[in-house]
């Protein structure tokens, strides 16, 4: 059983609701520095997580929002960067993810399966790294740095 599932926040009869966004980061720690990296689906089509949200009250009294974008095991293309990914929803998958009165449970958890479609990633700048950056810039490709002892071999 996916974690998720225990959650006392997330119910059977939970609405669903998905994140769009173009690309994601996830960094590659080489020793002690972390190297983001871009994915993105397609040609940088849009695209959908698999997320969930719920409305609660807290021990205060006050209502709170909140969401979670779920995962999965990686893809091949992620594998040795992460050991797990967001789950990606195919357009064609969204209506049965997002139906909060669908009542086949097992037809939903198959589509948090690693996406299978094309992807690709490319590094991009630790600027990315800190919350002040939210720029264009923070998702363009770097060139990484060939450490000089590998260059000795090469």
């Amino acid at each position: 059983m996916p974690s998720f599932e225990r959650s006392p926040r997330l119910k059977p009869d939970q609405t669903r609701n998905n994140c769009r966004k173009p690309e994601w980061t996830a960094p590659l720690r080489n020793g002690k520095s972390k190297q983001p990296y871009c994915f993105e689906v397609g040609d940088g089509d849009v695209f959908a997580f698999a997320g969930l949200w719920d409305r609660w009250t807290d021990p205060r009294g006050e209502v709170v929002e909140s969401c979670t974008i779920l995962t999965t095991t990686p893809n091949a293309l992620l594998a040795d960067i992460h050991d797990r990914m967001p789950a990606i929803l195919r357009p064609d998958d969204y209506d049965l993810w997002l139906n909060p009165t669908a009542q086949n449970m097992e037809s939903a958890l198959q589509l948090l399966a690693p996406y299978t479609g094309p992807m690709r990633r490319y590094p991009v700048s630790t600027r990315v790294n800190q919350v002040q950056n939210e720029d264009a810039d923070c998702a363009k490709p770097v060139e990484l740095e060939v450490p000089a002892q590998s260059q000795l071999f090469g």
